[in-house]
């Protein structure tokens, strides 16, 4: 049974979605004949620094927006935490594919690339990226064995 969960397990939480995330962007995608390099993206809007839009997606992912759901979205979010996780998923995929993307110049739902197919693999890494925030965020704290 989960725990309320706390912003280092949240932290923590967001860091591993991240990675599994970021991997399947950059591994998963070409496989579907797709280029998503978020990193690359946003590093156009931060000058052009491919580091910096790494850096800016990994804080983002890894600080902010578990903070979010920690501390104003988790108590009003329903369901299990794995299901919380994942509705926090799709609403920051939705905030993604509604301002984000067009801002980048990728277009509504990543019409300009890749369309459906751009949007259906930014959802399920969203998808994924929310469930194991939840999950991890949520987990039971570990107990000590006294000797």
């Amino acid at each position: 049974m989960g725990t309320h969960p706390t912003f280092a397990r949240a932290a923590l939480g967001g860091f591993v979605a991240t990675l599994v995330m970021t991997g399947m962007m950059y591994l998963v995608a070409p496989m579907m004949g797709l280029r998503m390099d978020i990193a690359a993206m946003l590093g156009s809007m931060l000058g052009g620094s491919w580091t910096a839009g790494l850096m800016m997606h990994s804080v983002n992912r890894s600080v902010i927006f578990p903070a979010i759901y920690v501390y104003a979205l988790y108590a009003h979010l329903p369901g299990s935490p794995a299901v919380r996780g994942t509705v926090w998923g799709v609403v920051l995929w939705l905030v993604a594919q509604t301002v984000v993307m067009p801002m980048m110049g990728a277009g509504l739902f990543s019409s300009a690339m890749g369309g459906v197919m751009a949007a259906m693999g930014s959802l399920i890494g969203h998808v994924l990226y929310g469930s194991l925030l939840g999950i991890i965020a949520s987990a039971p704290e570990p107990r000590v064995a006294h000797a």
